[in-house]
Parts: structure tokens; C-alpha cells; sequence
């Protein structure tokens, strides 16, 4: 499919899965009991590669990881516009999707590397290094379990006085996220996108993005 990006109308080549039942079936053997989500195109993603467009600088020529690669809509666009780019995702087949999907738009592939972000693994810790200038993450908050465990993940993967770009479309865990993240002492300066969107489902979605940044101290 043709997405066209709302706000730069940046046209992006993008491959997805056709059957979504059978994603469902394979997720419920899952025991981490993880739906298919990343196989859609949802509007953060888009506003999210949109803001990245917007301000290309803050990315480019920096190390950068994104937390949910989904099918690659916002690495494709980070790695067009020079980020250094790593992707992590739980599900081999959406790693697979967005290494393909950049490639086609961006003519490079983002390093790539499975992870279970409740239980992060070792070599994601290595790979962070002192930590990332800036962590994208798109439609990451589902459940009230991943309030938590993405809060302390954050605050090592982040650099000091690093960034955490985060979209979202006004659910209320995403709100009890920020609420927390401001409490430990980061600072939130939000933008707001409202298409439109590809899905006419997802019409009437407003989507916030946050640039939340931390201090050496927090």
C-alpha cells in the first residue's frame, strides 16, 4: 500500500500483513499473551514519523532505538533522514516487516533485536551503552502491566539530558505513564495531530506526541 504522510505528505511504499487471524491464532500459544498489534497502521506511528520530519535534527547522525518497530513507518522515515537507527520489537516478524519496509523507503536497514521490554535481556543493556540521545516509541502503552516496567526501562536506555519521543492516542494508560514520568522528574512538551488518518475507523483519533527529556539527576 500507498500511506501519505498528513502533515509533510512524505509518501511511504509499505508492505503488512494480509491475515490478521492468522497473527491472532499464532498469539494465542503466546505466554506473554501479546496481541498482534504492531501488524496495523495505527496514527501515532504516523504522527510520530510526521514529527520526526518536522525536525529532522534531533535525529540525524545520533544514535536512536525504537521501542515497537510495528511494520517500520517510523524507522523508515528516521533512516531517510540520517538517524543512526536501532529497532526492537517483541515479534521476529514485525523486525522482519520493518527491515524490509525501511529498505524500500530508505534504502538502508536499521539494526534490529527482539526483545521482551518487561523483561529486558542483556544484550539490550550492552547495546544502550551510557544510554540512547533518543527513544522513539509509538503506540507502546496498552495495559496498566506496562506502565512500570517501560518507566524503568526509559531511565537507563535514555541518555542524560536525553529524549523520549513518545506518541500516543489519548488512551488512559498513556496518561498515568506521563503522570508517573513527570513525578520522577522528567519534562513533557506535547504537539498534537489529528490527521487524517488512513483508516476512516480511526477518524475521529487525536494523537499527542511528547518529548519528554530528563536531566542527568533523574
Amino acid at each position: 500500500m500507498v500511506l501519505s504522510l498528513p502533515d509533510s505528505g512524505r509518501e511511504l511504499q509499505l508492505v503488512q500483513p494480509v491475515d490478521f487471524d492468522a497473527l491472532l491464532d499464532v498469539a494465542a500459544g503466546d505466554p506473554e499473551q501479546n496481541l498482534p498489534y504492531w501488524a496495523e497502521i495505527w496514527p501515532s506511528g504516523i504522527a510520530l514519523a510526521d514529527e520526526l520530519l518536522a525536525r529532522p535534527e534531533l535525529v540525524s547522525g545520533r544514535r536512536v532505538l525504537e521501542i515497537g518497530s510495528g511494520i517500520g513507518v517510523t524507522a523508515s522515515v528516521a533512516l531517510a533522514i540520517g538517524a543512526e537507527l536501532m529497532v526492537a520489537d517483541y515479534s521476529p516478524e514485525s523486525l522482519l516487516l520493518c527491515r524490509y519496509n525501511a529498505l524500500v523507503n530508505s534504502g538502508c536497514e536499521p539494526e534490529v533485536l527482539q526483545i521482551n521490554w518487561r523483561d529486558p535481556s542483556r544484550e539490550l543493556r550492552d547495546r544502550a551503552g551510557s544510554g540512547f540521545p533518543v527513544v522513539l516509541a509509538a503506540d507502546v502503552l496498552y495495559e496498566s502491566r506496562d506502565i512500570e516496567p517501560l518507566l524503568d526501562l526509559v531511565e537507563w536506555l535514555v541518555a542524560p539530558h536525553g529524549l523520549l519521543w513518545l506518541a500516543e492516542p489519548g488512551r488512559n494508560v498513556a496518561a498515568r505513564f506521563i503522570e508517573q514520568a513527570t513525578d520522577r522528574g522528567w519534562s513533557d512538551t506535547l504537539s498534537f495531530h489529528a490527521g487524517p488518518w488512513p483508516d476512516p475507523r480511526d477518524a475521529n483519533v487525536a494523537v499527542t506526541a511528547h518529548q519528554l527529556r530528563r536531566s542527568s539527576s533523574s
